[in-house]
């Protein structure tokens, strides 16, 4: 029986770009999402490069990402071992803040995760990945709600550090800040993302300063409340022309999120 409610994605690697194989992706991308139409469910196809036409289906970028937000839905691959995609010995792991940075500068582009976990021979997975997937969990567990059914803001984010754009980039280090932000939405509540915790607490989101409504800034609205998820301590926080200004005790090694209640 066909699982209605959850989607199906039919992945497929750089090796499709190949002449010879193009009448064939056109074919199966027609019998693919036509027998979706038949089974009332969702499905998704992705691609590396430009093997399928813009468009069609959803571009794939392996072990990197984009620069810059884009107008349509794409994805990042990658793993948590930065020199293979399986488990192998004396693999290089990464540490889970530096995937979860990851994760939210693509969220915040218009773009999902893939994350492969490599297991061993015998179908285990190891302490490391073990490590790495936990503290994941633990921290989508208090934040997720800035991640999930939530939509690209007016920009991407703000700050000093750039992310290099396309594949196999992401051995590249980001060495993020506190003056590094990253942007979420849903309904009334926008979520800044604190890439770095700040050493003293406090933090400005140049892009929620208060100018006069010719200028160009980003954000023109009203701000009712600032909350730090995570937490039930209220922050301290002000508005002028510099920028959002909060301060909080909080503080831990991955992304801090702020919800920002807009009028």
């Amino acid at each position: 029986m066909i699982d209605r409610y959850r989607p199906r994605i039919l992945y497929f690697d750089w090796w499709i770009q190949h002449v010879k194989a193009k009448p064939y992706l056109k074919k199966i991308a027609a019998f693919y999402y036509n027998r979706a139409a038949e089974w009332g469910m969702e499905v998704a196809i992705n691609y590396k490069h430009d093997a399928f036409l813009f468009g069609t289906a959803i571009p794939d970028i392996e072990r990197g990402q984009m620069a810059d937000i884009k107008p349509y839905f794409w994805q990042t691959d990658t793993a948590i071992a930065l020199n293979s995609w399986c488990y192998t010995e004396n693999n290089d792991f990464r540490p889970a803040t530096d995937i979860l940075c990851d994760l939210v500068d693509i969220v915040s582009k218009n773009g999902c995760l893939l994350l492969n976990v490599g297991p061993k021979a015998d179908g285990t997975i190891s302490n490391e990945d073990t490590a790495v997937l936990t503290a994941i969990g633990d921290w989508m567990s208090v934040n997720g709600e800035a991640i999930y059914d939530t939509h690209v803001w007016k920009t991407f984010g703000e700050g000093p550090t750039k992310v290099q754009d396309g594949h196999f980039s992401d051995a590249i280090k980001k060495n993020f800040t506190s003056a590094d932000f990253r942007f979420t939405a849903k309904g009334d509540k926008l979520y800044a993302f604190a890439m770095k915790p700040s050493k003293n607490g406090e933090y400005c989101i140049r892009s929620l300063r208060m100018q006069p409504h010719i200028a160009g800034t980003v954000f023109h609205g009203l701000i009712e409340r600032v909350e730090v998820l995570g937490t039930e301590q209220t922050p301290e926080w002000k508005r002028d022309s510099d920028g959002l200004h909060i301060r909080t005790s909080f503080s831990t090694d991955a992304p801090i999120v702020f919800r920002i209640s807009l009028s």
